[in-house]
């Protein structure tokens, strides 16, 4: 990542050492420490985003190709493709599905016998 030797290092310590002195350097340290793994974790999120974008896009696009060339002819890739996609939206779709009526219904049925 950095081109940075030991000498460098030793440098900026000194220089660390000598501006924020030996109370706070520690403190800088840590800091900086934080500053930097937060860097890396953005980073990181927002390359397995762009990857999932790109992962997206690729499907509709296989998607596409599929309805130009009807469904028999198409190569394996893009059915596979089209098969996850299908996996997808039924994943996507089944929190959203109406549950289906359980015996423990609230709604008592009528007595006949009443009345």
């Amino acid at each position: 990542m950095f081109d940075i030797g030991f000498w460098e290092l030793v440098v900026i310590a000194v220089l660390g050492l000598i501006v924020l002195g030996p109370e706070r350097l520690p403190g800088a340290l840590r800091s900086m420490q934080r500053g930097v793994s937060k860097v890396k974790e953005f980073t990181s999120n927002m390359q397995q985003e762009l990857n999932h974008e790109l992962r997206i896009k690729e499907l509709h696009e296989h998607l596409k190709q599929a309805e130009e060339l009807g469904m028999d002819k198409l190569p394996p890739d893009v059915q596979r493709s089209i098969v996850e996609l299908q996996a997808a939206a039924q994943q996507v779709q089944r929190p959203y599905a109406t549950p289906a009526t359980t015996g423990n219904s609230t709604d008592k049925p009528k007595d006949s016998s009443d009345g």
